[in-house]
């Protein structure tokens, strides 16, 4: 049965590819970009079952518009898919105001404003699953990241509170967790801080020399099998992480966290008071 997806920031890496790979087996996608001319080439090839759709998402009135045009002209919105997003290379102390608002403008507050745009269409219908791509870094963290590290952390928190709200009215939640691809991430959607404070020079040097083995990325195209399992299950995870690098940090993290829980206790049981 054909669904319809709408799915943010599709003009490259993983939302381009995931769009096609629905477009490909007969869904209807509604796909943003920045840029609409990257997306010439699905209209060309799928005609009416693409809607582009040209989304700034840190723009709260013409995502309002945006999720009311795709209803609109598909009658529904069966899958959302907050993809939009970047991420911000540079120490925490290295990072401008005007840099940590724009990390946070996007990768969180403009996944807010999608979801909110969306809930009542899927309310209404009664059904509906969001997935949230977040990443492995919203449950762990890497040096250079730290501003990405807590945009994403706070997509898990927001993510995971709605998702407790709406269960009882069938919106399911899907949090998306990769490691590093080999998409445009790390490059041309990059944006590094201006600033540069000679002493965390190693810290940049190390980080630099812990992304040049090629085996640290995963490749894209494997992903889309992933993502239409997740679509088309009727009980989908509230997690998936994508990729062995996320698999095996995670469970190392939480691991330890664990541990070192239960290694404190006794302090932490006796500070209840009773």
């Amino acid at each position: 049965m054909s669904r319809t997806i709408f799915i943010t920031g599709a003009s490259r890496g993983f939302g381009k590819l995931w769009a096609e790979a629905f477009l490909k087996r007969g869904d209807k996608v509604a796909a943003t970009a920045r840029n609409l001319s990257a997306l010439n080439d699905l209209v060309e090839k799928y005609g009416d079952n693409i809607l582009p759709i040209q989304l700034d998402v840190t723009k709260k009135e013409d995502v309002a518009k945006a999720a009311q045009s795709v209803k609109q002209h598909f009658g529904n919105i069966d899958i959302l898919i907050n993809n939009a997003g970047y991420g911000l290379f540079g120490t925490v102390e290295e990072t401008s105001e005007e840099e940590a608002r724009a990390q946070m403008e996007t990768n969180f507050f403009g996944l807010l404003w999608v979801t909110q745009a969306v809930l009542p269409i899927m309310r209404e219908q009664k059904s509906g699953h969001v997935i949230q791509v977040s990443s492995f870094l919203g449950l762990t963290t890497l040096p250079m990241l730290g501003l990405y590290n807590a945009s994403k952390f706070a997509v898990e928190g927001l993510s995971e509170t709605i998702a407790s709200e709406v269960a009882h009215l069938g919106i399911k939640f899907t949090l998306i967790e990769p490691n590093g691809f080999a998409t445009e991430w790390a490059g041309n959607s990059a944006i590094q801080t201006t600033s540069d404070i000679s002493d965390y020079n190693s810290v940049r040097e190390a980080f630099a020399k812990s992304g040049e083995n090629s085996d640290t990325w995963g490749k894209p195209e494997a992903t889309v099998e992933a993502i239409l399992k997740v679509v088309d299950s009727q009980n989908p995870p509230q997690r998936l992480l994508l990729g062995k690098i996320a698999y095996h940090a995670i469970q190392d993290v939480y691991s330890k966290r664990l541990k070192e829980i239960e290694e404190w206790k006794e302090v932490s049981i006796a500070a209840h008071g009773h």
